[in-house]
């Protein structure tokens, strides 16, 4: 009952469509951590947001974006939630857009879905996300694209015949472990331990990876949410000797983050990922955003995969702006982002019309050094990866 009264006053609330009315300037709602203890995973996005738009401060058509940040704080789907209401009914914002955590982009979607409001989604990775609001779109990732090729990738090329899987027990972990051992098994492996870590409080990794180390797989795929955890998780697989053990670690990027690479000593190198960016990349439109990077925030400051979303979320943005002359509108905002193609500094990207998903490169790369520095280096590409959880593995039972 009372979820049918928030409902209703929120409907009563919204008595035109946001941007229905003609204008150049188009109100959209950016949520993120910009506080509490994920801030620098926020700082990342939000860099890469107004990064862009300090190259492009009006869109090819001349129409402009007033931005309307707030702050989730954390991985906290009630205020992430309350704060997307907030946007639509007092802000009256035409586009909600941003969101870091999966559980936060579950509430929002609620919103999206009710008020009849379009969600760029510029992180978040959980493949079902998508499907609880047909008015939103998303332009990261999904963690199935990079955790599937990478089981594939594991047994037939680096001759990976065992492995554990080690994750955040929250949706993101479940999903990426789920992809990589489901493409792991079909090409012939086994996995043979499976260990939740705590979340969302980061717990100490010894304890876990120590199970891990006595049960010798030939290697262990985790995820983690980058940043901090990344770090520790990295440490700790150090401090265990598991390399020395002839255990390989491998997962998708999360776990050598371009920006905390710096924070990790030497343990990283010759580690494998799978991942649809890096900072060492030598494409023209990376090096190109590279420079603006450093030039922007310091030449020590290095972008990484959520800084590229947050530029790439914006190209969007300016996309569907100038084709629906800055008259969003649920359908129109949908049309539009069907029609977006993009030379990213990620590589072509593009819209699958019928998920609403990114489809983009996916990159093996592995840690090197490179000018004195750790680097992701790719050396391998597989081309534009659709999201493989709608692309017909989600009616598939283990």
């Amino acid at each position: 009952m009372r979820r049918n009264l928030w409902l209703g006053g929120l409907a009563a609330l919204l008595i035109a469509p946001a941007g229905a009315s003609a204008q150049t300037t188009v109100k959209v709602g950016m949520m993120m951590p910009y506080s509490g203890p994920v801030a620098d995973v926020g700082q990342q996005l939000d860099r890469g947001v107004d990064l862009f738009l300090r190259h492009n401060p009006t869109t090819p058509k001349g129409n402009k974006v007033e931005l309307i940040k707030r702050d989730t704080t954390g991985p906290n789907p009630e205020v992430a939630k309350r704060l997307a209401t907030e946007l639509v009914t007092r802000d009256r914002v035409s586009i909600l857009a941003g969101i870091i955590y999966s559980n936060n982009a579950f509430a929002v979607q609620d919103v999206c879905d009710k008020a009849k409001v379009p969600f760029l989604i510029m992180n978040a990775g959980t493949a079902s996300i998508t499907e609880g609001c047909q008015w939103s779109a998303r332009t990261s990732f999904t963690m199935w694209q990079a955790g599937f090729p990478m089981g594939d990738y594991a047994f037939k090329k680096m001759n990976v015949k065992t492995a554990a899987i080690a994750y955040a027990n929250y949706a993101p972990g479940k999903d990426s472990t789920t992809a990589f051992k489901r493409a792991f098994e079909r090409a012939g492996g086994k996995v043979v331990l499976d260990v939740p870590f705590p979340y969302p409080q980061m717990p100490d990794f010894t304890p876990f990876m120590q199970r891990i180390k006595d049960a010798k797989p030939d290697a262990v795929y985790i995820f983690v949410p980058a940043g901090k955890w990344a770090t520790n998780v990295m440490k700790t697989y150090g401090d265990l000797g598991m390399e020395r053990a002839g255990i390989k670690l491998i997962g998708p990027g999360d776990i050598v983050q371009d920006s905390e690479l710096g924070n990790m000593g030497d343990v990283p190198l010759g580690v494998v990922t799978v991942h649809h960016y890096s900072a060492a990349a030598d494409r023209p439109e990376n090096k190109l955003f590279v420079q603006r990077w450093k030039e922007a925030y310091g030449k020590d400051s290095v972008p990484d995969f959520l800084g590229v979303q947050g530029w790439d979320g914006m190209a969007a943005l300016y996309h569907v702006i100038d084709e629906t002359a800055g008259k969003v509108t649920p359908e129109n905002f949908i049309a539009a982002m069907k029609t977006w193609r993009y030379n990213s500094p990620r590589g072509p990207m593009s819209i699958d019309p019928e998920t609403r998903d990114v489809v983009n490169n996916q990159y093996v790369r592995r840690v090197e050094k490179r000018d004195g520095a750790l680097a992701n280096i790719e050396f391998d590409t597989i081309p534009m990866v659709k999201d493989p959880w709608k692309a017909g593995e989600k009616n598939i039972k283990d």
